[in-house]
């Protein structure tokens, strides 16, 4: 009888601490290998940071103009903050009119979180695979757009607490826009040293003579 008493004990004392150790709140959309994937950085992004990056993968219908926002709090009894939280829905409708589908929220615990991070670049990383026509079905989309997104968001964290994960997969995207930038800098600079300043010296030169 003392030993069920104890085990219930510490079933009652670890059963929190097990609610709040996973990352993914919400799995309808994801395969084993996506989820461990999320997992791991998850748990590395708090290990570094000591903030918590949740996970929410629905399948649910939300109608137009779904408050996500209340929608998140559901979850709160069981998540500890701080926290940002990604939710991919991609069965919630946008407009009624257009029958466009698909949203994505980013929700942190706390307004002073969103410093960490890149709104922007986040959604870029999420969407931008979802959208991408190419001959990946559906339900793979789904899974690198989520573990992409949710990469993009603990990499940006991290980064603002000058700290460096090595779980996340890089933006090939991010990547290559990057790359691109230093190219229209090298070739911006070619061309001002071949039309404009290089004609300017050469004058000076033969006034000079």
């Amino acid at each position: 009888m003392n030993k069920a008493v104890v085990r219930f004990a510490l079933l009652a004392l670890l059963l929190p601490l097990l609610l709040n150790a996973t990352t993914l709140l919400k799995d309808d959309l994801l395969k084993p290998e996506a989820s461990k994937l999320i997992e791991t950085m998850g748990e590395e992004l708090f290990s570094k940071t000591g903030i918590h990056g949740y996970v929410v993968a629905t399948n649910e219908k939300f109608p137009e103009r779904f408050n996500l926002v209340a929608y998140s709090t559901k979850y709160e009894a069981n998540i500890s903050k701080p926290y940002v939280m990604l939710i991919f829905a991609p069965n919630a409708v946008i407009t009624q009119a257009s029958g466009q589908k698909g949203r994505v929220g980013i929700i942190p615990s706390d307004p002073s979180l969103v410093a960490h991070y890149h709104r922007s670049d986040v959604m870029d990383a999420t969407i931008d695979v979802v959208a991408a026509k190419d001959k990946n079905s559906k339900e793979d989309k789904f899974n690198i757009g989520i573990v992409q997104g949710f990469s993009e968001l603990a990499d940006e964290i991290a980064t603002s607490k000058h700290v460096e994960l090595t779980t996340t997969i890089p933006n090939d995207t991010k990547t290559i826009i990057g790359y691109v930038k230093i190219l229209v800098y090298i070739g911006a600079l070619f061309v001002f040293w071949i039309f404009i300043l290089r004609p300017i010296i050469i004058r000076i030169r033969n006034g000079k003579k």
